[in-house]
């Protein structure tokens, strides 16, 4: 979808907070033209929360024209996933002049950050701006307990990607297939349970890496919405 696209079918859907990327929202564009797409947004009641998975680099001032897209539009934290893990030093200094969180995604086996040992090693060392988007579907690809996970992060998980997989092994080998949210591995019971209890209060980015589902979206927005609001009102219950 276009950026106009996105943001009605947003306001349709009773979704108030959306997680764009540089498609919709560029850093390099202009402050006129991001101007108009803040103006669009405010009259749909929609709200750039984030921008991400972003680009970044080693040019301090190159990551600064996320920092300024962020800024304009109000965002409180940028998604990131650097494939360079020396890009943290300027993203960290960013995040504090600014006071903005920087929050690492997640993919599954074999990327970056697909396990989890790496990002608390990266939280370690970082000011607590530095953070987590964790996205269950790819910390369930890749072996984790999305609960246990949650929980070994401590406070620092700022963002989530509500996303859902299905883990199959037809001979042996590992198969991933997205779902409609609860339909798949992930240990959605016990992270709500999680969640509800420490009063967690970031935002969930309903999320599919489908292309079935991103063609026409409506159902499985429809239904991740009725799966989280259900399990919320269960579990507060």
């Amino acid at each position: 979808m276009s950026f106009e696209e996105t943001v009605e079918f947003a306001a349709a859907n009773g979704i108030e907070y959306v997680q764009f990327f540089s498609r919709h929202l560029d850093p390099n564009d202009s402050e006129e033209a991001n101007l108009k797409k803040l103006a669009f947004l405010n009259k749909h009641g929609v709200k750039a929360y984030t921008i991400g998975v972003s680009r970044t680099t080693l040019e301090k001032e190159d990551n600064r024209k996320l920092f300024e897209l962020a800024k304009l539009f109000g965002m409180e934290l940028i998604v990131v996933e650097p494939g360079d893990q020396m890009i943290w030093g300027n993203l960290e200094e960013l995040a504090i002049e600014y006071d903005i969180k920087v929050v690492v995604h997640n993919h599954g086996r074999g990327s970056t950050y697909g396990n989890p040992s790496t990002v608390k090693h990266i939280l370690a060392e970082r000011d607590h701006r530095i953070g987590v988007c964790m996205d269950i579907g790819w910390v369930t690809a890749a072996g984790f307990d999305a609960a246990a996970t949650y929980r070994n992060y401590g406070d620092r998980i700022y963002d989530m990607h509500l996303k859902d997989k299905r883990l199959d092994y037809p001979e042996g080998e590992l198969k991933l297939t997205d779902t409609f949210i609860g339909l798949g591995n992930s240990n959605y019971d016990e992270l709500f349970e999680e969640i509800l209890e420490d009063g967690w209060s970031g935002v969930m980015a309903i999320e599919t890496d489908s292309k079935e589902f991103a063609e026409d979206p409506t159902e499985f927005v429809k239904a991740a919405k009725l799966f989280f609001e259900s399990h919320v009102h269960e579990h507060a219950d």
